[in-house]
């Protein structure tokens, strides 16, 4: 690499990494992947009498602590008694204390998805009548703060470790197996085992105060520790500690007995071993994230989380072995430089992992966004768009890259010919400088000696005598009476030994720079490569964002339920119908949807009833069967079965449904989808 390059070099990699990290910083907190798309009371609502209890439905399963819902009067003071409990599918409530009176109250909650991710937030409803005063609770949640910035910087070291570790192991062993004795190549992959095992440890200890108060003294309470172990993440990230010990060992045998290995058979037989061994490490590391992140719940879970494993390995495959190739072809010495063929089985890898890509990218934004309306309306979808777009640029810059590599020759061009022969001329001119020098030096030691031709060059001895020689260097010399030797001549010729030997290895760097930049294409490729992992740094950042952002499928699924009913008890005026809006998710294919009850005039007596079955996006879908029944528990009447009539596609209705005395009301709507998927899902309703 040029004097001029390398500063470049050093430029553009510095400009990628702040870019990367100006992107992670203005992606503003990580949003919650489980949303509210129900409540009871509603937001906003107002209630004629005290509600005996508060329930809100999620999207998803959340964990919940004794303090994850709270409700707050005007005056500040709880107002719940009890735990949290999960009443029926994603609904969870808390008891209220009775006699509560008129105002405002606030409701207060900070769950944890079932995705592992923070879900917090606040909303108010009134009893009588709003109140002029209410509390003010902060939706902040615990990932806003320092804590939770330091948690999406450790999930990027994460995953950039892996992929460095893991894709660059894969480089030596399918392209370049001479690289498992380069010192760069060895040194790349166990910085991203180094970066991995580090994240891994800081993230387990921030995982705690991450999902709770967001306090960095809370960073290292080892009673947070624990309560985080017996969780899902916890268990993910333990089970990736183990998995690294054994990558550690895998690394050790790649770099030490594996590089040692002279017999090829043997040779061949370990390449298998290890091949077989890593990729079992890479894909158990990969399935730590699986199975405690966006795969693992949702849609079609068992399918999605061996496809993320396979997306992860393939992404691994593809950037990890540009990382390591980039660092050889920077890097490695002229003695081993990293060859054509290596370049074209990378090449060949590379393509299979796109191709691999595009198959499970297409299947997981199918999953996660549902619509194509999702990828313009849903920040998830905007970032996937933004990830897309990355992904055909870096493709489109490894064609050229595969352009030069189709040019690279075997052979040792011209150029790095005549930087080898000038090196040998400088190297015998060298040798010859270093015994005339020597000769000097020993006729300093025994007497005086003049050139015939060059009475530049003139050396003082001892007083015991000296001599004169001819151009040809064999002059008589003086006899040598003494026997003593100067003082200071041993030191004299270690130094310039010492000095000789630094000018040897600073002529040896530069003829491997030179050699490295004598073959224009081997030049051309490091460019281009350089180019691609700076895409790639980008790319790394946007994809992280992307698994700490709220699924399309998830945000469309609340933005409908909320547009739906401002209320889930709200009155539609003067004629009393009441509407009842309830997302429901019976788990199996095309299982989730928002099922509306309308009731009018919902009175005492006779009641026309109404239901319908939407999708998250709003349309409309037949399913093979819905049901309600009717509970006032208060007085133990029920539960009152309603079969309603098919009328249209997502429409059935019911004429005479009879409600026998006021009070509130329990309204339970059992949803199949298929033979086998069922829910039933339930709201409370002040009726009469």
């Amino acid at each position: 690499m040029t004097p001029t390059i390398a500063p470049r070099v050093r430029t553009l990699v510095l400009l990628l990494l702040a870019a990367a990290c100006a992107l992670l910083a203005g992606a503003g907190p990580a949003s919650a992947h489980a949303a509210v798309t129900g409540s009871d009371p509603g937001q906003g609502a107002v209630v004629d009498k005290a509600p005996a209890r508060i329930s809100l439905t999620f999207s998803e399963q959340v964990a919940m602590s004794d303090d994850s819902l709270r409700v707050l009067d005007p005056e500040g003071k709880r107002v719940d008694t009890g735990k949290p409990a999960n009443v029926s599918g994603t609904t969870y409530a808390v008891p209220l204390h009775s006699g509560l009176p008129d105002g405002t109250y606030t409701v207060a909650y900070q769950v944890v998805s079932a995705d592992s991710h923070p879900v917090a937030g606040a909303y108010t409803f009134s009893i009588g009548a709003p109140s002029k005063t209410s509390v003010s609770v902060s939706g902040q949640s615990a990932d806003d703060g320092v804590v939770g910035w330091l948690y999406g910087f450790g999930r990027y070291v994460s995953y950039a470790g892996f992929i460095v570790m893991a894709g660059g192991a894969a480089f030596v062993l399918a392209c370049w197996r001479r690289g498992a004795g380069v010192r760069p190549v060895q040194r790349f992959v166990v910085s991203g085992w180094v970066a991995l095992t580090a994240a891994t440890l800081a993230l387990l200890l921030l995982r705690g105060s991450f999902t709770g108060t967001g306090k960095v003294a809370d960073i290292f309470d080892l009673s947070l520790l624990g309560q985080v172990l017996q969780t899902k993440t916890g268990a993910a990230l333990v089970s990736r500690l183990l998995l690294l010990a054994a990558a550690a060992l895998f690394i050790a045998v790649l770099f030490g007995a594996y590089d040692k290995r002279e017999d090829a058979q043997e040779k061949r037989d370990l390449t298998f071993g290890l091949s077989i061994g890593g990729v079992v490490v890479a894909a158990g590391l990969a399935a730590s994230w699986a199975m405690s992140e966006h795969a693992s719940v949702g849609l079609q879970a068992g399918i999605a989380m061996p496809v993320d494993v396979l997306h992860l390995l393939a992404v691994a495959a593809w950037l990890g072995g540009l990382g390591a190739l980039l660092a050889a072809l920077y890097r490695a010495p002229a003695e081993t430089p990293v060859d054509a063929p290596a370049v074209r089985r990378f090449s060949q890898v590379a393509f299979g992992s796109v191709l691999t890509l595009i198959a499970t990218g297409t299947y997981q934004s199918w999953r996660q966004l549902g619509s194509w309306s999702a990828f313009t309306d849903t920040r998830y979808g905007q970032l996937l768009l933004a990830k897309i777009g990355l992904v055909v640029v870096m493709v489109g810059v490894a064609w050229i890259s595969r352009r030069w590599t189709g040019r690279l020759v075997e052979t040792v061009p011209a150029e790095a010919s005549a930087v080898r022969e000038q090196d040998r001329v400088g190297v015998r001119a060298d040798a010859a400088g270093g015994a005339e020098t020597a000769a000097v030096g020993h006729g300093n030691a025994t007497g005086e000696g003049d050139g015939d031709d060059d009475g530049h060059g003139r050396g003082d001895g001892d007083d015991h005598g000296d001599g004169d020689g001819d151009d040809h260097g064999d002059g008589d010399s003086g006899p040598d009476t003494g026997t003593d030797e100067q003082p200071g001549t041993e030191p004299a010729g270690t130094e310039r030994a010492a000095q000789l030997a630094r000018q040897q290895a600073a002529r040896d760097a530069a003829r491997q720079k030179r050699m490295r930049d004598a073959d224009p294409n081997r030049f051309g490729l490091r460019r281009s490569v350089l180019t691609e992992a700076g895409i790639a740094v980008v790319l790394l950042a946007v994809t992280t964002v992307l698994t700490q952002t709220e699924p399309g499928r998830t945000e469309q699924e609340a933005k409908a339920a909320t547009s739906s009913s401002a209320s889930a008890t709200a009155d539609a005026g003067a004629s009393g119908a009441l509407t009842l809006n309830m997302p429901f998710d019976t788990g199996g294919e095309d299982g989730k949807g928002i099922v509306t009850i309308d009731l009018d005039p919902a009175r005492v007596g006779e009641n026309e009833m109404h239901v319908y079955v939407e999708r998250p996006n709003g349309r409309a879908f037949d399913i093979p069967e819905v049901k309600v029944e009717f509970t006032l528990k208060a007085k133990d009447i029920g539960p009152l079965p309603v079969v309603p009539d098919h009328i249209a596609t997502g429409h059935w209705s019911a004429n005479g449904v009879q409600i026998p005395m006021a009070g509130d009301w329990q309204v339970d709507v059992t949803v199949r989808t298929s033979d086998i998927d069922e829910v039933t899902v339930s709201k409370n309703a002040q009726i009469g």
